[in-house]
């Protein structure tokens, strides 16, 4: 008896119609398979395009790298990525370290400004012993 399958109706179909359809879907296959090829490359193109729009900026590179390589549009970016500083830093710290550092420029700044001394000692004076603590205390 030869092997059958059963079919949605529940209708059983002989072995040469399952031979028949798996070389149809070989055929289909084999027709689709350029097309998804084509497809794939370009969907990579389109990424290494869009990575190299990004990473150019970023590497401190213009726009007369227009042909580069992707390869070279890898390279760039896994140097980019290694070179970035490894330890992630906090919003907080961030935050605390900017507002630290502008006080620290404007208590620079001060005594180049036309205020007298005496201004510029109370406003010295109110960054180091209040502003600076006030800011840190809240961002704990």
């Amino acid at each position: 008896m030869s092997p059958s399958i059963t079919a949605e109706g529940g209708q059983p179909h002989p072995a040469r119609s399952t031979v028949a359809q798996r070389k149809q879907a070989h055929e289909l296959r084999k027709t689709l398979k350029p097309l998804l090829e084509k497809r794939r490359r370009a969907r990579i193109n389109d990424s290494l395009n869009h990575l190299k729009s990004l990473i150019l900026p970023l590497v401190g590179k213009n726009a007369r790298y227009s042909k580069l390589e992707k390869a070279d549009i890898l390279e760039m970016t896994v140097r980019f990525i290694r070179d970035l500083p490894s330890s992630p830093v906090k919003a907080a710290d961030s935050y605390r370290e900017g507002y630290k550092a502008c006080l620290q420029r404007v208590s620079a700044l001060l005594p180049k400004t036309s205020l007298d001394q005496e201004a510029c000692r109370r406003v010295h004076d109110f960054i180091s012993t209040r502003a600076l603590p006030q800011i840190q205390q809240r961002l704990l």
